[in-house]
């Protein structure tokens, strides 16, 4: 036990002393929290010219493991850490490190000449599992409904599947796509397009109430609407206080990071 504990410990100074060292920061994962994270890095950049920051958007599992094999600083992500993912990064001598910096509603968006205006989470799960393949089945026009999906990778489809799908599976002809853009641009140019995005990705789309409720500050925080979900940074160990590191996560919790986070789109945290 003593052992264990030990290692925990050397764990997180090791963490916190490399943070506390590095005046660049290499942050990679969710293309959602991605946002978020540039408009950090900007932030901090121009009060800390000699700090460094990057920021890559390869989806919230390649995050992780980004993480896990000291590829990156920061791993963001739409969901929380696996299990599995903790394991794997317990093994490689990286213990992960929770920040939740924000909160997002997955807002179901359509083609703006689409008069559908709400849908149940029971009908968006029938979509995407083929039992709906209409619009006329909705209220709307009688054309054949396209359904765009996030790719399996991405935290957001995590989310979606766990809140939305009841770990149902999407039917073959559902198109999946890297990025919240992508589903945003196919919904865009394709009038019988649905999807799913993040709160900061509705721009040029219509988005649909869901189970009668908006996707507001408001019900975001309430989680009154239906798919809600905190949004998170992780880092190896905890950062040491005042370090470069430690000033970037911790922007959230600031009233210019609170500024950021809802001129991007999302949702502060009260």
């Amino acid at each position: 036990m003593k052992k264990a504990m030990a290692g925990v410990a050397a764990m997180l100074i090791a963490g916190a002393a490399a943070a506390g060292e590095a005046n660049q920061i290499v942050v990679d994962g969710s293309t959602t929290v991605g946002p978020i994270a540039k408009a950090f890095a900007e932030h901090y950049m121009q009060k800390h010219p000699e700090v460094n920051i990057t920021v890559s958007e390869s989806g919230s599992g390649n995050g992780a493991k980004s993480l896990i094999n000291a590829a990156c600083d920061v791993a963001t992500m739409s969901r929380p850490m696996k299990n599995s993912e903790k394991k794997a990064a317990q093994d490689a001598g990286i213990l992960p490190i929770e920040h939740v910096v924000a909160m997002d509603g997955i807002a179901v968006v359509v083609n703006n000449r689409n008069p559908v205006a709400d849908l149940t989470t029971a009908q968006i799960r029938d979509i995407y599992t083929g039992k709906i393949r209409r619009w006329s089945e909705l209220g709307g026009p009688d054309e054949p409904v396209v359904a765009i999906s996030r790719d399996t990778n991405s935290g957001t489809y995590e989310c979606f599947e766990t809140l939305v799908m009841d770990q149902q599976k999407m039917a073959s002809p559902v198109e999946y796509t890297g990025s919240n853009g992508a589903i945003r641009q196919r919904v865009m140019s394709t009038p019988g397009a649905v999807g799913y995005v993040g709160l900061a990705f509705t721009e040029g789309v219509k988005t649909v109430t869901v189970n009668g409720i908006e996707a507001t500050p408001e019900t975001v925080v309430s989680r009154e609407y239906p798919i809600a979900r905190p949004l998170y940074m992780y880092t190896s160990g905890r950062p040491a206080a005042d370090s470069p590191l430690a000033d970037y996560v911790g922007l959230a919790a600031t009233e210019d990071g609170k500024r950021i986070i809802e001129a991007t789109g999302f949702v502060a945290l009260p």
